[in-house]
Protein backbone atom coordinates (compact mmCIF):
# COMPACT_ATOMS: atom_id res chain seq x y z
CA UNK A 1 0.00 0.00 0.00
CA UNK A 2 2.77 2.30 0.90
CA UNK A 3 4.53 1.58 -2.77
CA UNK A 4 1.51 2.38 -4.12
CA UNK A 5 1.21 6.00 -2.34
CA UNK A 6 4.28 6.71 -3.51
CA UNK A 7 3.79 6.13 -6.93
CA UNK A 8 0.54 8.56 -6.67
CA UNK A 9 2.34 10.97 -4.79
CA UNK A 10 4.44 14.13 -6.69
CA UNK A 11 5.80 16.42 -4.33
CA UNK A 12 6.41 19.69 -5.53
CA UNK A 13 9.25 21.91 -3.71
CA UNK A 14 9.73 25.01 -5.38
CA UNK A 15 12.45 27.08 -3.61
CA UNK A 16 11.61 30.80 -5.74
CA UNK A 17 9.26 33.05 -6.07
CA UNK A 18 6.33 31.39 -7.83
CA UNK A 19 6.95 33.95 -10.78
CA UNK A 20 6.14 32.69 -14.24
CA UNK A 21 9.59 31.45 -15.96
CA UNK A 22 11.75 33.84 -18.23
CA UNK A 23 13.85 33.82 -21.27
CA UNK A 24 17.71 33.51 -19.84
CA UNK A 25 16.32 33.27 -16.31
CA UNK A 26 17.08 30.41 -13.65
CA UNK A 27 14.29 28.73 -14.20
CA UNK A 28 12.13 27.44 -10.88
CA UNK A 29 13.10 24.94 -8.59
CA UNK A 30 11.08 21.73 -8.49
CA UNK A 31 11.19 17.79 -7.14
CA UNK A 32 8.79 15.29 -8.45
CA UNK A 33 8.26 11.36 -8.22
CA UNK A 34 8.78 9.11 -11.85
CA UNK A 35 6.41 6.59 -12.09
CA UNK A 36 9.18 4.44 -10.33
CA UNK A 37 8.68 6.90 -7.43
CA UNK A 38 12.26 8.29 -7.79
CA UNK A 39 12.49 11.96 -6.99
CA UNK A 40 13.81 13.91 -9.52
CA UNK A 41 15.01 17.60 -8.90
CA UNK A 42 15.46 19.72 -11.50
CA UNK A 43 19.02 21.43 -10.11
CA UNK A 44 20.69 18.06 -10.02
CA UNK A 45 20.78 18.27 -14.43
CA UNK A 46 22.74 21.61 -14.10
CA UNK A 47 25.18 20.88 -16.47
CA UNK A 48 23.07 19.16 -19.16
CA UNK A 49 20.20 20.41 -21.55
CA UNK A 50 17.03 19.37 -20.10
CA UNK A 51 13.50 19.56 -22.08
CA UNK A 52 10.75 19.67 -20.03
CA UNK A 53 7.23 18.20 -21.88
CA UNK A 54 3.62 18.50 -20.47
CA UNK A 55 1.47 15.76 -21.50
CA UNK A 56 -1.64 14.44 -21.46
CA UNK A 57 -2.33 11.05 -23.49
CA UNK A 58 -6.00 11.68 -23.41
CA UNK A 59 -5.48 14.84 -25.72
CA UNK A 60 -5.66 14.85 -29.43
CA UNK A 61 -3.13 17.13 -29.94
CA UNK A 62 -1.06 14.98 -27.60
CA UNK A 63 -1.99 11.56 -29.47
CA UNK A 64 -1.48 13.37 -33.01
CA UNK A 65 2.30 13.59 -31.83
CA UNK A 66 2.52 10.04 -30.07
CA UNK A 67 0.43 8.69 -32.88
CA UNK A 68 2.41 9.44 -35.68
CA UNK A 69 5.70 8.96 -33.43
CA UNK A 70 6.60 12.65 -33.69
CA UNK A 71 7.13 12.81 -30.10
CA UNK A 72 9.31 9.82 -29.55
CA UNK A 73 11.34 10.45 -32.62
CA UNK A 74 12.29 13.82 -31.23
CA UNK A 75 12.90 12.44 -27.75
CA UNK A 76 15.31 9.82 -29.21
CA UNK A 77 17.22 12.54 -30.96
CA UNK A 78 17.51 14.86 -27.96
CA UNK A 79 18.26 11.75 -25.67
CA UNK A 80 20.89 10.39 -28.00
CA UNK A 81 22.64 13.74 -27.52
CA UNK A 82 22.95 13.94 -23.72
CA UNK A 83 19.50 15.77 -23.39
CA UNK A 84 17.47 15.10 -20.46
CA UNK A 85 13.75 14.89 -21.50
CA UNK A 86 11.47 15.17 -18.80
CA UNK A 87 7.93 14.44 -19.47
CA UNK A 88 5.07 15.48 -16.95
CA UNK A 89 1.57 14.97 -16.40
CA UNK A 90 -0.26 17.42 -14.05
CA UNK A 91 -3.34 16.28 -14.47
CA UNK A 92 -5.86 15.81 -11.10
CA UNK A 93 -7.07 12.68 -9.93
CA UNK A 94 -10.28 11.92 -11.78
CA UNK A 95 -9.22 14.34 -14.91
CA UNK A 96 -8.24 13.73 -18.34
CA UNK A 97 -4.76 11.93 -18.34
CA UNK A 98 -4.40 11.12 -14.82
CA UNK A 99 -2.26 8.04 -14.28
CA UNK A 100 0.09 6.64 -10.95
CA UNK A 101 3.13 4.66 -11.41
CA UNK A 102 2.25 1.73 -12.83
CA UNK A 103 -0.08 3.26 -15.23
CA UNK A 104 2.26 5.43 -16.41
CA UNK A 105 5.05 2.87 -17.11
CA UNK A 106 2.31 0.61 -18.94
CA UNK A 107 1.84 4.34 -21.36
CA UNK A 108 5.58 4.33 -21.76
CA UNK A 109 5.50 1.08 -22.87
CA UNK A 110 2.68 1.11 -25.13
CA UNK A 111 3.43 4.66 -26.54
CA UNK A 112 6.92 3.73 -26.53
CA UNK A 113 8.38 7.35 -24.77
CA UNK A 114 11.95 7.81 -25.07
CA UNK A 115 11.87 10.32 -22.31
CA UNK A 116 14.02 9.95 -19.51
CA UNK A 117 11.54 10.02 -17.20
CA UNK A 118 7.59 10.45 -16.94
CA UNK A 119 7.35 12.95 -13.81
CA UNK A 120 3.93 12.90 -11.79
CA UNK A 121 2.47 16.23 -10.89
CA UNK A 122 -1.12 15.18 -9.69
CA UNK A 123 -1.25 18.44 -7.62
CA UNK A 124 -0.30 20.56 -10.74
CA UNK A 125 2.15 22.82 -8.21
CA UNK A 126 4.63 22.35 -10.73
CA UNK A 127 2.77 23.02 -13.73
CA UNK A 128 1.03 26.16 -11.94
CA UNK A 129 4.77 27.00 -10.96
CA UNK A 130 5.90 27.03 -14.40
CA UNK A 131 2.45 28.29 -15.98
CA UNK A 132 2.06 25.42 -18.24
CA UNK A 133 -1.20 26.02 -20.04
CA UNK A 134 -1.71 23.26 -22.83
CA UNK A 135 -0.58 19.65 -23.56
CA UNK A 136 1.73 19.46 -24.98
CA UNK A 137 4.02 23.05 -23.38
CA UNK A 138 7.49 22.70 -23.52
CA UNK A 139 10.32 24.06 -21.89
CA UNK A 140 14.13 24.18 -22.66
CA UNK A 141 16.41 25.12 -20.36
CA UNK A 142 20.21 25.44 -21.01
CA UNK A 143 23.17 23.54 -19.14
CA UNK A 144 23.72 26.63 -16.47
CA UNK A 145 19.33 26.00 -15.67
CA UNK A 146 18.26 29.14 -17.61
CA UNK A 147 15.23 29.01 -20.04
CA UNK A 148 16.21 28.93 -23.37
CA UNK A 149 12.93 28.57 -24.96
CA UNK A 150 9.49 28.06 -24.34
CA UNK A 151 6.31 27.05 -25.96
CA UNK A 152 4.83 24.95 -28.69
CA UNK A 153 6.83 22.40 -29.61
CA UNK A 154 6.39 23.01 -33.95
CA UNK A 155 4.63 25.15 -36.04
CA UNK A 156 2.11 23.61 -36.57
CA UNK A 157 -1.02 24.24 -34.30
CA UNK A 158 -3.54 21.37 -35.33
CA UNK A 159 -4.25 18.34 -33.86
CA UNK A 160 -4.12 15.95 -37.37
CA UNK A 161 -1.77 13.81 -37.86
CA UNK A 162 -0.46 14.70 -41.47
CA UNK A 163 0.74 18.39 -39.84
CA UNK A 164 4.03 16.79 -38.89
CA UNK A 165 5.05 16.32 -42.04
CA UNK A 166 6.97 19.19 -42.27
CA UNK A 167 6.49 21.22 -39.46
CA UNK A 168 9.50 23.33 -37.66
CA UNK A 169 10.38 21.84 -34.45
CA UNK A 170 11.23 24.81 -32.32
CA UNK A 171 12.34 22.33 -29.30
CA UNK A 172 14.93 20.71 -31.57
CA UNK A 173 16.04 24.07 -33.22
CA UNK A 174 17.21 25.12 -29.57
CA UNK A 175 18.86 21.94 -28.42
CA UNK A 176 20.62 22.46 -31.79
CA UNK A 177 21.20 26.07 -30.97
CA UNK A 178 22.69 25.07 -27.33
CA UNK A 179 24.80 22.22 -28.34
CA UNK A 180 26.27 24.93 -30.98
CA UNK A 181 27.00 27.59 -28.08
CA UNK A 182 24.02 29.48 -29.63
CA UNK A 183 20.77 31.36 -28.55
CA UNK A 184 17.89 29.87 -30.49
CA UNK A 185 16.75 32.33 -33.13
CA UNK A 186 13.01 31.54 -31.81
CA UNK A 187 12.90 31.74 -28.01
CA UNK A 188 9.51 32.04 -27.13
CA UNK A 189 6.25 30.95 -29.01
CA UNK A 190 2.38 30.54 -28.00
CA UNK A 191 1.92 27.18 -27.07
CA UNK A 192 -0.89 24.89 -28.27
CA UNK A 193 -3.19 22.02 -27.46
CA UNK A 194 -5.61 20.97 -24.93
CA UNK A 195 -5.52 22.94 -21.43
CA UNK A 196 -3.61 21.48 -18.71
CA UNK A 197 -6.44 19.35 -16.73
CA UNK A 198 -5.37 20.81 -13.30
CA UNK A 199 -7.49 20.07 -10.18
CA UNK A 200 -9.15 23.08 -8.32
Amino acid sequence: MLITSLFALAVAMPTVAAEPPKIGEIAPEFSLLDTNGKSHNISDFRGKIVVLEWTNDGCPYVMKHYGTGNMQKAQKTATDQGVVWLSIVSSAKGKQGYVEGPQGNALMKEKGFKSTALLLDSDGKVGKLYQAKTTPHMFVLDASGKVAYMGAIDDKATPFPESVKGARNYVLEAITALKAGKTPAIAATQPYGCSVKYGK
